[in-house]
């Protein structure tokens, strides 16, 4: 990382997010072309099941800023309909049919909660820093409920409605829910160290219990991705010329290259991959 005025000074901090960081490992090219070129590069058409996706969030986090006696599930049902992104599917039968899917699958998990169970934090922005990295993010929710030792602690909760089938390992290997716990932990002063992905289409909770060990081993590891990302970013702000761009941001072709918004300008993706119709990622029902 450059350093800042003169020698001595402390290094300018790499700001990040998780996405960020996760980008640079899935493929530095597209890192490149999301983050620092200008103008960004056209992308393809919108995902739908990132709208689906979109909406399901949106609903939720809708329900609970509602006052506590509107907390059911027919207004979660409601907030679903009303809010339903309509972008990326092959026509608007295939969005109605997955709009009804989403508001049953929304109302159903809605059942599962106790509306006075107040979270600590909906759609709630956090961050923390180390010696190296500005660290920040969204939590779709944080509850706060009761420790072992009759105390409260915070647990990011983090909804999923793709159609993946979530492990422990999931949750225990993902760097997005470290960094969230340790920013919620230092923002809000309090144990947070418990990490939940809730599925909904299935309704199953995968569940990670961190140690303050394990979160210093994935701060370290964003510290190291993130030392990576400041280099190259160096490196292009100071004039690095398009014939050496693949030499600090090579294409790491893979069959994941058919879901990447720019498939349409990198080579070696469409030699890897065929390009995906917006609606693929939807689950099956």
């Amino acid at each position: 990382m450059e350093q800042l005025g003169f020698e001595g000074m402390p290094r300018r901090l790499y700001s990040c997010t998780p996405t960020r960081l996760a980008t640079w490992l899935d493929c530095p090219r597209r890192y490149r072309m999301s983050y620092l070129d200008r103008p960004v590069p056209p992308k393809g058409p919108p995902w739908a099941h990132n709208s689906l996706g979109a909406s399901v969030h949106n609903a939720l986090a809708g329900w609970w800023r509602l006052p506590l006696a509107r907390r059911t599930p027919d207004a979660a049902g409601g907030l679903l309909a009303r809010g339903w992104i309509n972008e990326g599917f092959a026509d608007d039968e295939q969005s109605g049919r997955y709009r009804q899917w989403a508001r049953q699958m929304v109302e159903g998990y809605v059942a599962t909660l106790d509306p006075a169970d107040e979270p600590a934090g909906v759609e709630r922005t956090v961050a923390t820093r180390t010696d190296l990295i500005a660290v920040s993010g969204r939590i779709d929710r944080l509850d706060s409920r009761p420790s072992a030792s009759g105390d409260t602690e915070l647990v990011v909760v983090d909804y999923k409605t793709g159609r993946h089938v979530l492990t422990v390992d999931d949750a225990r290997s993902s760097l997005a829910l470290a960094l969230y716990a340790t920013a919620a932990a230092r923002s809000l002063r309090r144990d947070c160290t418990r990490v939940e992905l809730h599925h909904l289409p299935t309704g199953a909770v995968v569940v990670w219990e961190h140690t303050a060990d394990s979160l210093t081993r994935h701060l370290r590891r964003a510290e190291d991705i993130a030392a990576e990302c400041a280099d190259a970013d160096d490196k292009m702000r100071a004039g690095l010329t398009p014939d050496s761009w693949d030499a600090v941001f090579p294409p790491r072709p893979s069959a994941m290259c058919g879901w990447c918004d720019f498939l349409r300008h990198c080579e070696q993706g469409r030699a890897a991959a065929t390009q995906h119709r917006p609606w693929d990622g939807l689950t099956d029902i």
